[in-house]
């Protein structure tokens, strides 16, 4: 361990931001990575508690007290290839993982939890800034050829993990860059995209192959060899003929609609209408059309994170107003943590979008949308109470009398996704689907019911975590190494 008595010698500092008035004018990161110094005092609080908790809440299973004692005694190149012997891709989960390991962290108990997350962001922002990062080709080709199919960050672990292995790997994406939620869902102020950029040469130098703009399995399209680059469809038979192995890495794509009267009007939109557009002005798109909320009185649906996306990108555009729904009650401020420890607990959380400004209201239904001349001006809502029914399970009961009306002339459903987009590829495939409409396979090989195909990512799992993207691909770039060839040296 570090230093014995780090714990109680210094409390946690989290990092710093500029201020909200200043960021709200761009779409700049705006957290300030700790200092070496700091980084060291926050990695002295590692308690060394014998059964690290902090590992196994970590998806990837990082070995977090060790590159804590490395940062500590400021030896920051060995920190980094400590964290990157788990995780691809550090800088990603630095900025945007909800951090459940700290929730597991035994100081976590009765005092504040490690800054494991500034922790992290530290290591590889330094290992950038100093070269450290470097490309790793493989020592000797084995001669087989995968796709992946989808290029977020279960498809990239993935890719990346089987070209270290020596296979040809070639991604293929739909969209015009590479990156896919990371790219398009996760706005800039998040995680500014020049870090899948250098992830992106850094996996070509490795020997990765990125085909962008190409749709899978299609229908409807001219169904092309894998080997004409000028297409923008080609057929699952195609892929499975030139591949010796096919890993499908899609996001779960279906958003949860809201079925109520006037959802037809225009001004109602789903989250990702929304937030993909903002990202592709920024890359420097020229679009024709665009949902702004500029002046406007938006109203959100949905309290996690994609919301929160949705109330920062709305302050940065000029809305008039921002209010965020959820149907859930009002968690409590603080957990009880002798309950919950070391699970991820129900507690309330407000983020830097909700700082920046925002009205917050919980256990609200939406009833309906009314408008004038076809668009969107006034939501419908009313007040809702959780009930145990007979059956012992909580259930939703409007409570008389609360109906309430609000100015809405935007609407943005963040309420989650379903499944993964079933039409083309995966009915072409013809793969298995679980209850709840996800590719089905197992975490033991990642195989789907058809053969030679395997996925891992939101696909299998639905929609999840940045963080269990990476296990997934990772663990699934393993599967598919030992069925190819046997054996596997690649990580778990």
């Amino acid at each position: 361990m570090g230093k014995p008595t780090g714990f109680m010698e210094h409390g946690r500092v989290n990092e710093s931001s500029t201020p909200a008035d200043s960021r709200l004018k761009n779409y700049n990161e705006f957290v300030v990575v700790h200092s070496d110094e700091e980084a060291s005092r926050q990695g002295s609080r590692c308690m060394d508690c014998g059964i690290p908790f902090c590992q196994s809440g970590c998806p990837v299973n990082n070995i977090i007290p060790d590159w804590n004692d490395l940062v500590y005694r400021q030896n920051w190149e060995s920190a980094l290839q400590t964290l990157h012997s788990t995780n691809n891709f550090p800088e990603f989960t630095g900025r945007i993982c909800p951090a459940p390991c700290e929730s597991a962290c035994t100081l976590n108990i009765n005092d504040s939890a490690v800054a494991i997350k500034s922790i992290e962001h530290a290591i590889v922002d330094k290992g950038w800034d100093k070269g450290w990062i470097v490309p790793e080709p493989p020592n000797h080709k084995t001669n087989k050829r995968v796709a992946v199919v989808g290029s977020g960050p279960a498809g990239l672990a993935c890719a990346q993990q089987l070209a270290r292995a020596g296979h040809d790997v070639v991604v293929f994406e739909k969209n015009d860059r590479v990156g896919g939620l990371l790219r398009y869902g996760i706005p800039d102020f998040k995680m500014e995209k020049s870090h899948i950029d250098r992830r992106v040469v850094q996996m070509e130098q490795e020997g990765v192959e990125f085909r962008t703009s190409i749709c899978v399995g299609s229908p409807g399209e001219p169904q092309l060899g894998v080997n004409d680059l000028s297409q923008k469809t080609i057929s699952h038979e195609a892929l499975l003929k030139e591949f010796d192995a096919v890993a499908l890495t899609g996001g779960s794509e279906v958003p949860r609609d809201l079925s109520v009267l006037g959802r037809e009007l225009e001004g109602v939109h789903f989250a990702m209408e929304f937030l993909p557009q903002q990202n592709r002005v920024v890359a420097g798109d020229q679009l024709d059309t665009q949902i702004l909320a500029t002046g406007k009185h938006v109203v959100v649906i949905g309290g996690g994170d994609t919301g929160s996306d949705c109330v920062g990108t709305s302050n940065r555009q000029g809305a008039a107003s921002v209010t965020q729904f959820e149907l859930m009650p009002m968690p409590p401020e603080e957990e009880n943590r002798p309950l919950t420890w070391p699970d991820w607990p129900i507690k309330l959380r407000t983020s830097s979008s909700h700082e920046e400004g925002c009205s917050r209201d919980w256990s609200v239904t939406t009833k309906r949308f009314e408008g004038e001349e076809g668009r969107v001006t006034k939501l419908v809502a009313a007040r809702v109470e959780w009930v145990k029914g007979d059956d012992g399970r909580m259930q939703m009961q409007e409570m008389p009398g609360s109906e309430f009306e609000l100015k809405a002339d935007l609407v943005l459903f963040a309420m989650g996704f379903v499944n993964p987009v079933r039409q083309g590829l995966l009915s072409a495939l013809g793969v298995e689907l679980d209850g709840r409409g996800n590719v089905a396979s197992n975490t033991d090989d990642y195989k789907t019911s058809c053969e030679k195909v395997f996925v891992a990512g939101d696909m299998r799992r639905g929609q999840s975590l940045v963080v269990w993207a990476i296990r997934e691909g990772r663990q699934c770039a393993r599967s598919i190494d030992e069925t190819l060839m046997g054996q596997s040296e690649l990580p778990r």
